[in-house]
């Protein structure tokens, strides 16, 4: 059984237990969040597709921390004039656990 949501504008494919990283969210740790835009659900031979969206469907998480991700260096170089400046980045993520799927009939 799996689903697949939105989330930061992104599309995840989610199971029940899993542990992943979305874009940051206003969640303190040990919050719950529920999904309420699941766009595909499939449970064995039943699989339900959105429009863009399943009615009356939720996937609840629990927020579980906040992380960063790898660090991304960027360079900026021009060449013959002496010129170089270096800077980094790294994104922050907050993880989820899944705890539930449900889907309305």
């Amino acid at each position: 059984m799996y689903a697949v949501i939105e989330a930061g504008g992104k599309q995840h494919k989610v199971e029940l237990g899993q542990t992943l990283e979305i874009d940051l969210m206003d969640e303190e740790s040990g919050a719950e969040h529920a999904f309420e835009t699941v766009m595909l659900y499939v449970d064995g031979e039943d699989v339900q597709v959105g429009q863009p969206f399943i009615e009356n469907a939720k996937v609840i998480a629990e927020v579980v921390n906040e992380v960063k991700g790898e660090k991304v260096s960027i360079l900026r170089f021009r060449r013959r004039k002496h010129s170089m400046r270096k800077i980094g980045h790294r994104q922050r993520y907050t993880q989820i656990k899944i705890k539930e799927i449900n889907v309305g009939k």
